[in-house]
């Protein structure tokens, strides 16, 4: 590899690292290359670049050389929440204190000349939120702020077994940190402030696999796994406590949270060379988001729990996702895709941090590929149709029940740019 390639590559990873402390809306980030995202995620079975580390390990053998892909996922998001009918504040609309957020990701590849070993690594965060609620929503003593960051570096090898038939695994190295907060009340009226937070951050090792297999020149089957990562959020608990008199507790904490297994399979179509349709059916196991126990150590105050949970209850969900690619003799693209991701919480322990719901993504992208240099553009819009929430218990509460719930109308809007550049050398 040339110097000027190499302090390139450096100076790329340092930017990256710089700026994959930024947390995004949402909690599954599954937007991780532009080419990928303008097909509406289905890449599985295509793989032919070296975001493949993500999703799919196994398509890094289709590329020669060395392969460098950089990219920045510039996303606005408008989730809103109307309280019920029958509440004091019912007619309003609330939406999230923070709407524009930045994601960027890092895959670099290496196929070893004569031999049918490639190897990458991929520097990208898999998950990811930050919500801040007003305080008078209604639901101040469930949840009012949230803040997720999660950075995975991942290092895959992948073997080409025959020319048709590919595998590839790796281990993922995960860093999480994570902030939560609500009120010890229903009642905000400052400088008398209360609330509750718990802040904690920790390491986690997976692993992920793929196959990807050609049995036509027409046909392409691809498959990959990613395992659950268990986390144990070493940090602390806040108290500020009203009325009377102020006081502050700060008491060391911790609790375990693991994100879930996903499984892909995917199937793409080529009826010529010029034409890539592309299926895929993407799980997630959230069923791993019980119940989370935060242990304190220490005495708390008074009407506080020592060990208080995060009752979620979370669901197995799918994303169905499809894309179509047009490709051009001058070396441009362009590509279209749909995908539908279903809800993941359930009514009854409802969480306003997550706010999930029904959703339907559609893109659209351009990019072209030379010898030395590719890039691709995509837009994504995001929406989800309105999700009515009754009869719901609360997910978490630190002090004594409270007569608030999650009840009320959530809706969901969102708006992303995708810029990806590559390099081959």
């Amino acid at each position: 590899m040339k110097r000027r390639n190499i302090s390139r590559l450096l100076a790329l990873i340092c930017w990256s690292v710089s700026v994959l402390t930024v947390s995004a809306n949402g909690f599954r980030l599954a937007s991780q290359d532009g080419f990928a995202t303008a097909r509406g995620e289905a890449f599985a079975a295509t793989a032919d670049n070296a975001s493949a580390i993500y999703y799919n390990p196994a398509g890094i053998t289709q590329l020669s050389g060395n392969s460098l892909r950089s990219g920045l996922y510039s996303i606005y998001l408008d989730p809103t929440f109307q309280p019920p009918d029958t509440t004091p504040n019912a007619g309003q609309t609330y939406s999230i204190g923070r709407h524009f957020n930045f994601i960027p990701q890092l895959f670099l590849t290496h196929s070893f000349e004569n031999s049918p070993v490639s190897v990458g690594l991929g520097v990208y965060a898999p998950y990811g939120g930050n919500t801040s609620w007003p305080q008078d929503t209604g639901f101040r003593s469930i949840a009012t702020e949230s803040s997720l960051q999660y950075i995975r570096a991942n290092p895959v090898i992948a073997f080409k077994l025959a020319p048709n038939l590919s595998i590839g695994g790796g281990v993922m190295v995960d860093y999480g940190k994570i902030d939560l907060e609500q009120g010890l009340n229903p009642f905000y009226q400052p400088p008398n402030v209360n609330f509750f937070r718990f802040r904690g951050n920790g390491w986690s090792v997976g692993y992920n696999l793929g196959v990807l297999w050609q049995p036509l020149e027409q046909v392409s089957l691809g498959a990959t796994f990613r395992s659950a990562t268990t986390i144990t959020m070493d940090g602390h608990t806040e108290f500020q406590q009203t009325p009377g008199v102020i006081t502050y507790t700060r008491l060391p904490a911790s609790a375990d949270f693991t994100f879930p297994l996903t499984a892909v399979v995917g199937l793409s179509y080529r009826p010529t060379p010029k034409w890539n349709l592309e299926f895929d059916a993407d799980y997630a196991d959230w069923s791993s988001l019980g119940a989370i126990t935060i242990n304190q150590q220490g005495n708390v105050p008074n009407g506080v729990k020592q060990s208080p949970s995060f009752v979620l209850n979370w669901q197995p969900s799918w994303m169905y996702e499809f894309g179509v690619t047009r490709y051009f003799d001058s070396g441009w693209h362009v590509s279209a895709g749909y995908v539908f991701n279903e809800n993941s919480v359930p009514n009854a322990y409802y969480t306003p941090l997550a706010a999930d719901m029904d959703r339907h993504f559609f893109s659209a992208g351009t990019g072209y590929k030379g010898k030395r240099f590719d890039f691709d553009i995509t837009y994504q819009f995001g929406y989800g149709p309105a999700h009515t929430v009754t009869g719901s218990t609360p997910s978490s509460q630190s002090t004594l029940p409270s007569t608030q719930t999650a009840d009320g109308k959530y809706d969901f809007i969102s708006h992303a740019l995708l810029v990806t550049v590559g390099m081959h050398f």
